[in-house]
């Protein structure tokens, strides 16, 4: 990899803010960025090389940071915890119609994922969730009980992502992972230690006054030492990057921090990652595969049906639209599947395909919601 190539990937990320500029689209700003990968990438011009060393590298750190903050994102204070009740039903219900609906579509299309698919259809990306309904100005007990949802949804699969996609290799899976969980409990309780003790707080105005960025440094270290532990014990880096969030999340990121990482994640390294994913995505194969441009449209609208399900249960059709969205999970899975060989040929962009499909529905369902089309009660 070069610096032109380096150039051309950064001013090719930029198509993310341009295509996410009307905030009332609300397109996520990874479809721009996935976009321009494509069309530079294997299934356009060819200019960008997915395959070349250090341009993976440089997307494994990508990848881990934006894990990383996908973890951060998700909600633990008291108020959420106090509406977990309802969202573990919830969640745990859609995981059950996931399941019936994911081997279905695996036996229609006979792929043989259907645990993959399980995960995925059950999935929903606080990342992408909580900033929609913030902008949507949304609040009362249903949003908490949504952000719940979400907050077990978004665990649970990252969690049992790596398990689903490689079925041989499950139990060294499971031990890595446990490995990682608890390197990333140890960080949650030094983090906890250093906030209590009031250290947290004098390490960070000495840094804050002579420049030290301290607090970022620490992070970055504590993150890529839990993704070195992951790459020995044969973990993907997405378990790494998620539960270093989560141990973060848990203590409270200070918003110093969360600045800085927003700067050198997605400033740099997360629109790096999602161009060098969409570079790496084949579109072509559709033409040799056109059913699969159906299994897209079928896991899309699939993950819609089994989270909008949850009307039944008297959730709002908007907000249970809306947890459908997907990123997180689906991108890991064709990051995973494509760097193992477990996918078949254009099976990632299916699944990206599905993707865009709950994004529009999220989009759509947000405006509804916003609007007022279905009144959320204050709690």
């Amino acid at each position: 990899m070069t610096f032109s190539t380096l150039a051309l990937v950064l001013v090719l990320g930029l198509a993310g803010p341009a295509l996410a500029w009307r905030a009332n689209w609300h397109v996520p700003v990874i479809v721009g960025e996935l976009l321009a990968g494509i069309v530079f990438g294997a299934t356009g011009f060819g200019v960008l090389h997915p395959d070349d060393p250090v341009f993976a590298f440089l997307a494994d750190m990508g990848f881990a940071l934006v894990m990383f903050v996908a973890g951060t994102h998700v909600p633990l204070d008291g108020r959420v915890r106090s509406a977990l009740g309802p969202g573990l039903w919830r969640a745990a219900l859609i995981g059950v119609f996931a399941a019936a609906a994911g081997y279905t579509v695996a036996a229609w299309f006979g792929t043989g994922h259907g645990a993959l698919y399980a995960v995925l259809l059950a999935s929903s990306s606080a990342a992408l969730i909580l900033p929609i309904l913030d902008s949507a100005g949304l609040h009362g007990k249903p949003v908490l009980e949504l952000t719940a949802q979400v907050a077990v949804a978004d665990t649970v699969c990252t969690v049992a992502l790596p398990l689903v996609i490689d079925t041989g290799g499950a139990l060294r899976t499971a031990l890595g992972a446990l490995a990682v969980t608890a390197g990333a409990v140890v960080i949650f309780l030094v983090l906890r230690y250093l906030e209590r003790s009031g250290l947290r707080r004098r390490a960070h105005e000495v840094s804050q006054r002579r420049k030290f960025a301290l607090e970022l440094r620490i992070s970055l270290a504590l993150l890529f030492i839990l993704v070195a532990l992951a790459t020995h014990t044969h973990v993907s880096v997405m378990v790494a990057g998620f539960a270093t969030g989560l141990a973060v999340a848990g203590v409270g990121e200070p918003r110093r921090v969360a600045k800085q990482l927003f700067a050198v994640s997605d400033g740099f390294l997360a629109p790096l990652f999602f161009v060098w994913l969409g570079a790496r995505l084949s579109l072509r194969e559709f033409g040799h595969h056109p059913r699969l441009i159906l299994l897209g449209l079928t896991l899309g609208v699939a993950a819609v049906a089994v989270h909008a399900a949850m009307r039944l249960l008297g959730q709002p059709f908007a907000l249970a639209t809306l947890s459908a969205a997907q990123i997180g999970v689906p991108v890991a899975a064709v990051t995973i599947g494509t760097q193992s060989h477990v996918l078949i040929a254009g099976e990632g962009a299916a699944i990206m395909l599905g993707v865009l499909v709950t994004i529009a529905a999220a989009a759509v369902a947000s405006g509804r919601a916003g609007r007022g089309g279905e009144p959320t009660p204050p709690s």
